[in-house]
């Protein structure tokens, strides 16, 4: 039997910052829904519901806070939707987009409270995280993520939870009905598929 020697096997190819990205969307988001067996309105209230979680200051727990969501929908409403389709969703939103997204919800509750006076320039709120999380960065897992939500809570508290409402609101509805539409022509081109080659097959 011959082995190939490291020398003789193929490179690895490596994948630009941007081809990375979009092997994690397709491979972790886009692919599931895809693969999913069950109605596309139950499939769409996963995406729905994870990206309703991902726009919220809980980075870290928001599949916690998925798999609470479908516990309490399906005991108590006896509504059903794919929690694990949820849990991937919530990964739209990650440590590298913390900093965006949360001066983001922080301005547009600054507005929503007091219009657009007093509102934290972007360098000076990505200073104030980025201390947050050195302070945390000896700590365990857990010991952290704690420091830094109450840190958080603390220096922008009221504004910050405010203000990702109407994204969170948004997100989730836009997630909805675009997956909804995304999963509904995909299984139509499928059906399609599948009547074009009967039909050839016949034809033989």
């Amino acid at each position: 039997m011959c082995i190939s020697s490291p020398d003789t096997l193929p490179a690895r190819r490596k994948y630009s910052w941007w081809e990375r990205v979009k092997r994690v969307v397709k491979y972790k988001l886009v692919i599931p829904i895809k693969r999913s067996k069950h109605p596309p309105e139950f499939t769409a209230r996963g995406v729905a519901i994870g990206i309703a979680w991902a726009l919220t200051p809980s980075i870290g727990i928001q599949m916690v806070f998925c798999f609470i969501t479908w516990l309490v929908a399906k005991k108590i409403f006896k509504w059903d939707f794919s929690v694990l389709i949820a849990m991937a969703w919530t990964w739209t939103t990650n440590v590298v987009t913390a900093i965006p997204c949360f001066y983001l919800f922080f301005v547009t509750g600054q507005i929503i409270l007091k219009g657009f006076e007093d509102l934290s320039g972007y360098e000076q709120f990505s200073r104030q995280w980025d201390a947050m999380v050195r302070q945390g960065s000896e700590m365990s897992y857990f010991e952290s993520l704690w420091t830094e939500m109450s840190i958080a809570a603390e220096v922008w508290g009221v504004p910050l939870l405010i203000g990702c409402l109407p994204w969170s609101v948004f997100g989730g509805l836009s997630g909805y009905y675009l997956s909804l539409r995304f999963i509904r022509r995909h299984r139509a081109a499928k059906q399609r598929g599948r009547l074009h080659r009967k039909k050839a097959v016949k034809g033989n």
